[in-house]
């Protein structure tokens, strides 16, 4: 199993409960998938940096999570297909990549 990591940017015109939906689904469907959530982070809505789709601005979310290759493939294909999902990015972190994530975990952790 590799480690991975993925932001995703939900529609802003959803309510709390659709957000809130969208996010548990995806939580799902990686541990139907064999795969393990370490890290969920919720940043809010956050304005873009260009349009999408006439949208200005939109709700982000961020997986930290161990699974196999095609668990990946397989929740690309969810997000391509879900109205909900504007744009995602998953990236396969590298030992360093970790390093970086824990010390992210624990600021966090201390702010909060």
């Amino acid at each position: 199993m590799n480690n991975y990591e993925t932001v995703f940017i939900l529609n802003p015109v959803l309510s709390e409960t659709q957000i809130e939906e969208a996010v548990q689904k995806y939580i799902d469907f990686i541990k139907t998938h064999k795969g393990s959530l370490s890290n969920q982070e919720n940043w809010g809505l956050k304005k873009l940096a260009y349009p999408i789709e006439n949208k200005k601005s939109g709700f982000y979310h961020l997986f930290e999570f161990a699974a196999p290759n095609d668990a990946v493939s397989a929740l690309e294909v969810e997000f391509r297909r879900d109205e909900r999902v504007m744009r995602y990015l998953t990236v396969k972190l590298d030992k360093h990549a970790l390093a970086w994530a824990e010390k992210r975990k624990k600021r966090n952790k201390a702010k909060s």
